[in-house]
């Protein structure tokens, strides 16, 4: 029996944003990229380094561990959505306060080409051409993702602030 929310044509080259700071983040990012690339229809193509992120937004909170996926799918970018969020809560994630701490935090950056501009999606994600927590793990593993503003990755981290908050980490950082 195939899968009604599988699409029929070939498989969409994706990125995928993700983050934690509560709780073991690094078992939380492992946790993560192993549903999502369980999931029929997700094939896991790229996963970037590890990186020490500093807190975007108003709220204080610890620092992020931050990563970045590449991905292929046959699923909708809506489909890709929700198996984001159901990882989320999967994984214990609570939106009590926007941009507030979390134990997980998936984002889709990129859908191929596509742009969709939905009340719960936008793609490309507006604000990942100016947040180096992004665009490092994005470059490092997909340089010339397209942004959807005429840049690649590598391109708009040429010109993005706050790259000296971000921590490449290694296997020993926990």
């Amino acid at each position: 029996m195939t899968n009604p929310n599988l699409s029929p044509n070939a498989p969409t080259r994706c990125a995928l944003g993700l983050g934690s700071n509560l709780g073991d983040t690094k078992v939380n990012l492992a946790k993560a990229v192993g549903q999502l690339s369980q999931t029929e229809g997700i094939t896991l193509v790229a996963r970037s380094s590890d990186y020490q992120t500093p807190p975007w937004g108003p709220v204080p909170q610890d620092d992020f561990r931050n990563i970045c996926v590449v991905v292929d799918t046959t699923l909708s970018p809506e489909d890709l959505l929700k198996r984001c969020l159901d990882t989320e809560n999967e994984l214990g994630r609570v939106r009590a306060v926007r941009w507030g701490p979390r134990t997980i935090d998936i984002d889709v950056l990129i859908y191929g080409l596509r742009t969709v501009s939905q009340a719960n999606l936008e793609i490309p994600h507006p604000r990942m051409g100016e947040r180096a927590f992004v665009l490092i793990p994005l470059a490092e593993i997909w340089p010339d993702a397209p942004l959807g503003d005429g840049r690649t990755a590598l391109e708009a981290l040429e010109t993005c602030p706050d790259q000296d908050g971000v921590r490449k980490l290694t296997d020993a950082d926990h």
